[in-house]
């Protein structure tokens, strides 16, 4: 089987570059950065790629990789600090602070001739998200493009197959990322491509069965895609043996518990309903910081389901559908990732609990997940329904969570959700919400003056929700959005629209 191996310098697309090339048929694995080259042989890689990272190559302490990769005789592809970290390896020059660039910026080809770059356009649109930039290249190296403020965007050394990208062609929003993978791996490396998402449904479902074993398993379903399919996953695996349970933490959208239930009634799964609402509420009472929110509900959710497991005899595992996003935000993944905000299934997780965690799903993405559920025959209704956190409102209601603000924004968030759903391009929508700010504006209605929280719309696109544009809705859906809501949900006199993508922001504001 080809293999690629991908050194992992800590960046939190790590698992992205692996899924891009899984995708393109090729077989992925991730080492750690400081992998030796004997421990990369083994893996019988036909092309090895160095990942970006969150530190500067310019720092004492930074990832470096082991010279010897180099002599490996398998092509080299740099991505972003990969690329910095190859320029500094062969004698070229690295600028620290001075070009920072990120987000989307336009990169021009040089004309300098080169099997990366075949068959791609005189310039396009990529996704950067560096502070650092290269400021000479290394010797025998030859420049393929620029940014428009010049500074060196691919770079290749032909003759040793050393390549260097400083944007991420892996992400969504690199235009020709995928041309520049596929060329890398089929034109360069000689791949031809012959693993598919099937046989890791098949390894993981043997996986499951083997992990747990005799064992009963417990399953926190949300009504989502990733806890739908995590469990009809495992009930390949282990039969009967999976008892789920639907809680109702009190922090769902409007009427949520009502039309989750009665989707679940069409699958083939033993569910559960658990009313704790008024557990998780008590526990948030007087709780503004998004870290603490995020802890005490990682942690109530393992005590209920505590309690749950008392009544099923044998239930010593907990099923979570977390997902690669949740733990890379998390800083659970690669040696030396950044912490961007913990999951409550992932850094929300109480020390101590009587569960051993099974988590099938966490080296993927949503995307992946949602053809993993076709292959296992989630209907679509399900597969295609929008992501909606863990924590659920607690990380749109900012501030104080309190049972009258929650029914604020439960009613503008209806709204939004319900005339979005009448433009045609709603489909295309990764996720669109409302968030309520613990700000208060002046406003005025029927001549009176009156002084109540803001909302914000937040809509983006995305493939998988490691990066993200804002979605360009038609202006006449904003006014009626912003009109309803001031309207009809007392509580709300200023609406406002958030048009920043991710990076800089997170998808969620807590």
């Amino acid at each position: 089987m080809e293999n690629i191996v991908i050194l992992d310098c800590g960046s939190q697309f790590t698992q992205l570059i692996a899924r891009r090339i899984r995708e393109l048929g090729v077989h992925s694995e991730i080492l750690p950065w400081d992998a030796d080259a004997a421990r990369i042989r083994t893996s019988r890689p036909v092309g090895v790629v160095i990942s970006g990272g969150p530190q500067s190559v310019t720092d004492p302490d930074a990832p470096n990789i082991d010279d010897s990769v180099f002599s490996l005789g398998v092509p080299v592809l740099g991505i972003c600090y990969g690329m910095q970290l190859m320029t500094r390896r062969f004698g070229g020059f690295v600028e620290s602070g001075s070009s920072r660039e990120y987000g989307r910026m336009r990169i021009g080809m040089t004309g300098t001739q080169s099997r990366l770059t075949e068959g791609l356009p005189d310039s396009f649109e990529v996704w950067m998200s560096h502070g650092d930039h290269i400021g000479r290249l290394p010797d025998a190296f030859d420049l393929l493009a620029e940014t428009e403020r010049r500074v060196p965007a691919v770079m290749m050394d032909e003759r040793r197959r050393l390549y260097g990208l400083q944007f991420h062609p892996e992400v969504a929003h690199t235009q020709h990322g995928t041309e520049l993978l596929s060329n890398f791996l089929f034109r360069i490396c000689g791949c031809k491509g012959d693993w598919d998402l099937g046989n890791w449904v098949e390894g993981m479902i043997r996986e499951i069965s083997s992990t747990v074993g005799d064992g009963r398993v417990l399953c926190a379903l949300s009504g989502g895609v990733d806890s739908t399919v995590a469990a009809v996953l495992t009930s390949k695996a282990v039969g009967d043996r999976l008892e789920c349970v639907f809680v109702d933490n009190g922090l769902l959208r409007l009427r949520e518990a009502e039309s989750v239930l009665e989707g679940y009634g069409r699958l083939d799964l033993n569910v559960r309903f658990s009313d704790a609402s008024d557990r998780f509420l008590s526990a948030l009472e007087g709780v503004a910081d998004p870290e603490r929110k995020r802890k005490i509900i990682g942690e109530t959710f393992i005590r209920v389901f505590e309690a749950e497991a008392a009544s099923v005899e044998g239930a010593g595992w907990l099923l979570q559908g977390t997902l690669y996003p949740d733990i890379i935000e998390s800083g659970h993944k690669g040696k030396s990732a950044s912490v961007i905000k913990s999951h409550h299934n992932v850094g929300g997780l109480p020390e101590k609990m009587n569960f051993r965690v099974l988590e099938p799903l966490r080296d993927l993405f949503k995307d992946e997940v949602r053809k993993i559920g076709a292959l296992l025959g989630v209907p679509e209704a399900i597969l295609t329904r929008k992501p909606f956190p863990g924590p659920g409102l607690a990380v749109r209601c900012l501030g104080e969570i309190t049972p009258e603000r929650l029914e604020v924004l439960r009613k503008a968030d209806a709204i939004c959700t319900e005339e979005l759903s009448r433009w045609e391009g709603y489909a295309s929508v990764w996720q669109a919400f409302c968030v309520l700010l613990p700000v208060r504006t002046v406003g005025v209605m029927g001549d009176s003056r009156t002084y109540s929280e803001a909302a914000v719309l937040r809509a983006v696109e995305s493939a998988d929700g490691m990066t993200a544009d804002w979605v360009r809705i038609p202006y006449d859906y904003l006014d009626r959005i912003a009109r309803r809501i001031c309207n009809e949900v007392p509580g709300i006199n200023r609406v406002a629209l958030d048009i920043t993508s991710k990076p800089p922001a997170t998808i969620e504001w807590e």
